[in-house]
């Protein structure tokens, strides 16, 4: 069965077409039209029929779609977030991916591309649920289902960027990431940011998780290549 998708736009013409369109593929669509209906709905889903990716507008009446997504990573709610917007410039864009969307569609757009993002990011969720439960390495734990990372039993703090990296690079042990692939993975293809922004969450994560931030031990620099996990 196709997933059921849940679609929150408050522009009746755009919601009805954006509707039209991934029913057209064969997704269920639930389409609602301000932020707090979508709260509900994602807050009552039962979990053996839960929402499998949310198309999210940001400019909402009352509860604004930056709000709907820092309250659902805050409520450890997974679901893939599919955030649609005229807001077009790189600040927006990264604060969406920051607060916890997992790609970032810049309005007007064509319904083609939405359909296969929508469908790149289902194929990515459920390749994950079928991935294990728990990552472990060494004194590290990793919980997908929780969002949550432990070093010797006790719980790190981890931004959104961080975490999805550590996941990414847990996931890969001893694979080698330029920096321009980790960019695509965590960032997007399309973010124009400066690479140095991987360095930087590079050294976050050391300071969180190394007994030794300066010698590594899970964190490697390959020189001339980019980084590995363990």
């Amino acid at each position: 069965m196709e997933a059921t998708l849940l679609l929150v736009e408050d522009d009746d013409t755009i919601r009805e077409t954006i509707a039209d369109a991934l029913q057209l593929e064969g997704y269920a669509v639930t389409a609602v039209a301000n932020g707090r209906d979508a709260l509900n709905l994602l807050q009552k889903a039962p979990a053996e029929a839960p929402y499998g990716l949310v198309v999210l507008d940001l400019m909402l009446p009352g509860l604004g779609g930056l709000e709907v997504c820092r309250a659902l990573r805050a409520a450890r709610n997974s679901t893939p977030i599919l955030v649609v917007s005229a807001r077009d410039s790189e600040t927006d864009r990264v604060l969406g991916l920051e607060v916890g969307a997992d790609d970032y569609l810049v309005k007007p757009f064509g319904m083609r591309e939405l359909v296969a993002r929508c469908r790149a990011l289902l194929r990515r969720s459920a390749l994950q649920q079928q991935e294990p439960s728990v990552l472990e390495h060494a004194n590290l734990k990793l919980y997908p289902e929780e969002c949550r990372v432990t070093r010797d039993g006790v719980l790190v703090n981890l931004s959104p960027k961080e975490y999805r990296l550590l996941e990414l690079f847990m996931r890969h042990p001893r694979r080698v990431w330029s920096r321009d692939k980790l960019l695509e993975q965590i960032w997007g293809y399309d973010y124009i940011g400066d690479s140095k922004t991987v360095d930087v969450h590079i050294r976050w994560l050391r300071e969180k998780l190394e007994a030794n931030p300066s010698e590594p031990e899970h964190l490697l620099t390959v020189r001339g290549f980019g980084y590995r996990f363990g």
